[in-house]
């Protein structure tokens, strides 16, 4: 099983405290420390938070959001081996070409670590700000899937649809990583509603699970495996990951490694260092 920590990047009040949480975790053998994204939290919102019945997120507005690409950048600059992810980035709210560039960048400096968690947003607040339409969030997110794996291939990249309008240019430096001996960034879609499986089996190499319990887990997968069974898409070649509490224990663990979840990945709680090695000891080393 591998593990990981989120967030990274959220709270924290030096770049030192992120920095050497970071290497706290490289350290104790954590597999990989993920982010969090918003690049605003209003004051006020009517959309709905999907993963708290209180419909809100747990951040008030003056929570410091690092940004995940510049604190990961950050974190690889000072790290070795631990892996690079954002859980997740909101891809339908960004620029497709310009997000390309950043994760190609990354694990170029990375040599070869990143991860791009990949949502599709639910916070309609947000995207006004971002001055992004909501409407046709998922039709935008499908396509810049499609486009972004363009701009990491290396060949002249030609796309033309709905939502961009790319010809005839290259994108260097591409990314280190190789998805079918193509150079890609590894994309893990985020969330467990509307598309997700059938987004899952066509443009995904992994799927984070937010907030499901381990008997919630057996008709989801079963879903996920129906879709990759629609696609003709190898059910295995999707790496599960999921949220993973340490009090759940050793035996959570083995439930989960049964189901074949291959990441879990714990919320930092405040405990620092002191709570990374405490895990470590008990389940990774």
């Amino acid at each position: 099983m591998k593990f990981g920590l989120v967030p990274i990047n959220i709270g924290v009040a030096t770049p030192e405290q992120m920095i050497t949480t970071a290497q706290a975790a490289e350290q104790a053998g954590f597999e990989s420390v993920w982010t969090f994204e918003h690049v605003i939290v209003p004051t006020d919102y009517a959309s709905q938070y999907p993963y708290n019945k209180t419909g809100k997120m747990g951040a008030a507005p003056e929570t410091p959001f690092v940004d995940p690409l510049i604190a990961l950048t950050a974190i690889a600059a000072n790290t070795k081996t631990i892996r690079l992810a954002t859980g997740v980035n909101i891809v339908a709210q960004t620029n497709a070409l310009l997000l390309a560039k950043q994760a190609a960048s990354l694990d170029f400096l990375s040599a070869g670590r990143f991860i791009l968690g990949a949502g599709i947003g639910w916070l309609r607040e947000e995207f006004k700000a971002m001055g992004v339409p909501f409407e046709r969030r998922g039709a935008r997110f499908d396509d810049y899937m499609i486009a972004m794996k363009k701009v990491w291939s290396g060949d002249v990249v030609e796309h033309e649809s709905d939502f961009l309008s790319w010809h005839g240019f290259k994108s260097y430096p591409l990314p280190v990583q190789k998805i079918n001996n193509v150079p890609s960034v590894p994309i893990v879609m985020g969330g467990k509603a509307g598309k997700i499986y059938e987004r899952i089996a066509k443009y995904g190499d992994g799927w984070f699970i937010p907030g499901a319990g381990i008997d919630d887990l057996p008709p989801m997968l079963a879903d996920l495996r129906a879709a990759c069974e629609a696609e003709r898409r190898n059910y295995d070649d999707i790496e599960l990951t999921t949220m993973w509490g340490p009090k759940g224990g050793a035996d959570s663990l083995k439930a989960l490694a049964d189901l074949g979840i291959s990441r879990v990945v714990t919320i930092l709680d405040g405990s620092g260092v002191d709570g990374i090695n405490a895990i470590a000891e008990a389940h990774i080393r």
